[in-house]
């Protein structure tokens, strides 16, 4: 059995499926190119003349260095040839290396949603494969809802399969279609097919309707099959797919397989996962196997000690093989070592048993016991860091804010609300007053704030605020409550950072966390670091 496994991935077609992705063409060659440089194998570009994006894509693709791409379809129609199927005709007339053809192996599904004999079905698979594979050269079989057809039928499914092979088929892909079945039936069902058609010529797509798609699709490499379909971040249709993401390291550092991606198309995946979250303007999760942020993130002091000695003890690899970092995480259950390896990942030399350190540590547990979250805010961490062990410029100096919120009917009788902001700050001992308008109290403050401090300081033009959340954490006080404003923020020169502030008035602590926000860019791009006694 060959230790080589080949990646093909669907992401294109099935990641668009997802509820509120919704692809176009520039993302589809982005996503493409991005796989082909990581290794992949197989890049699915969508099912051509099933949608314009899918149609404009094919007709000219990107050009792929190492990658083969495939156009996906479906069986010929009953009732009709091949040569006159214009369905099939549309993913055989495209750019593409291969074509990948979904055809019915339950005998349940043929005979409800096909509405035609069993060995019709059979029929239509043989001859859409030849046909692919004549006019493309590789064709491949999917077949659709494989393991509820061999439970409920073994012979027929094996048959769907067998009249693909001799067909021409280069891979017959068994696909769990509903995510219904358990890693132990996959292993035994694969090891049963693989004793009739060889592993390297089966393949295996998981969804993940009962979040064992990456288990079952290692189950089935196991068993035997050698080529795995999935999407980056798991995207797909309901639960979502395979997710290729933590599949390729499992099957390289964990199970020791070949792939077609080496040491540095490893290293390429955190950034992988994250080119798709960008394309997709959307957060990525934090959580995430192998890539998030917290993925090799330590917050208990006992376990930062541990690490600190000896990495193996809470990490299960080196995060730097798949381009991702370790992240010593501050907080109320910090200790020593925590601070002290946060400290040094900020650039902050101090001596471990500087008496600041001790007062450092205490000021943290009390702040986070006043509402503060440092575990997540680490740029608000590093300011009260460097405030505490030296000193931060003072960029500007706010020397009082009003906002005005109004909700009133227009002219036309529209209703309309508006937030205006009056602040006076310093800059450089110059004092300012200016007023601006926002679509919110946070917005007023933060375009009033700018039109001082973008002409003192240009690189704040390029800032942008990216995610905003308040978080109640004194419910039982109702409408008085404490609130908690987590603020995220960009700029192309930096990693996105996170902010924290804490008020009873949700708009002080919002200017809280956006201070913060502005003062870690100007001490990173301004040209002023913060020096430590």
């Amino acid at each position: 059995m060959a230790d080589r496994v080949y990646l093909f991935d669907t992401t294109l077609r099935d990641g668009a499926q997802t509820q509120g992705v919704d692809f176009g063409v520039a993302d589809k060659v982005a996503i493409a190119r991005a796989l082909d440089a990581a290794g992949i194998d197989y890049v699915e570009g969508g099912w051509p003349g099933a949608n314009p994006t899918d149609e404009q894509f094919f007709k000219a693709p990107p050009a792929l260095a190492r990658a083969r791409l495939v156009a996906f379809g479906m069986t010929r129609r009953p009732g009709r040839s091949v040569e006159n199927d214009p369905g099939l005709a549309a993913v055989l007339d495209g750019k593409s290396d291969a074509a990948c053809l979904v055809g019915k192996s339950w005998d349940f599904q043929v005979h409800v949603a096909l509405g035609i004999p069993l060995d019709e079905n059979i029929q239509l698979i043989a001859d859409s494969i030849r046909h692919a594979h004549a006019r493309k050269g590789e064709a491949m079989y999917d077949a659709e809802h494989f393991f509820d057809g061999y439970k409920a039928n073994p012979d027929y499914a094996m048959a769907c399969l067998e009249a693909a092979r001799d067909a021409g088929a280069r891979w017959m892909v068994l696909c769990d279609t509903n995510g219904g079945t358990l890693p132990d039936e996959i292993e035994a069902i694969v090891r049963q097919v693989a004793g009739r058609i060889p592993g390297e010529r089966l393949g295996i797509h998981c969804h993940n309707d009962t979040e064992n798609a990456v288990a079952n699709s290692l189950a089935a490499v196991r068993a035997g099959a050698r080529q795995v379909q999935g999407t980056l971040n798991g995207l797909g249709e309901r639960c979502g797919n395979a997710n290729l993401i933590s599949l390729i390291p499992s099957l390289v550092l964990k199970m020791g397989l070949e792939t077609g991606i080496d040491r540095d198309g490893l290293k390429r995946l955190t950034g992988l996962s994250r080119l798709l979250d960008e394309r997709l303007n959307r957060a990525p999760n934090r959580h995430a196997a192998y890539v998030g942020d917290a993925a090799f993130a330590h917050k208990g002091g006992l376990h930062v000690s541990a690490v600190e000695k000896d990495p193996r003890t809470y990490e299960h690899i080196d995060p730097a093989l798949v381009g991702n970092r370790r992240h010593i995480i501050v907080s109320d259950q910090a200790g020593r070592s925590n601070v002290l390896a946060r400290l040094r990942d900020a650039g902050i030399e101090i001596e471990p048993d500087d008496p600041k350190i001790a007062t450092l540590v205490d000021t943290v547990k009390r702040r986070e016991f006043d509402g503060y979250a440092y575990d997540g805010a680490e740029a608000s961490f590093e300011l009260l860091a460097r405030r505490a062990l030296g000193r931060v410029p003072e960029f500007f100096r706010l020397d009082g804010f009003r906002v005005i919120d109004e909700r009133r009917w227009n002219a036309r009788a529209e209703l309309v609300t508006l937030s205006e902001a009056t602040i006076k700050v310093t800059v450089d001992g110059e004092r300012h007053m200016t007023v601006s308008e926002g679509n919110g109290p946070v917005n007023a403050l933060d375009t009033a704030l700018r039109k001082v401090l973008v002409p003192a300081f240009p690189v704040l033009e390029a800032m942008k605020l990216v995610d905003y959340k308040v978080r109640i954490l004194t419910p039982e006080d109702a409408t008085k409550a404490v609130t908690r404003v987590m603020i995220e923020s960009d700029h192309p020169a930096l990693e996105r950072w996170a902010t924290v502030g804490v008020s009873t008035n949700v708009i002080d602590a919002s200017y809280n966390a956006l201070h913060d926000a502005i003062t870690f860019c100007l001490m990173r791009l301004a040209g002023a670091e913060a020096a430590v006694a």
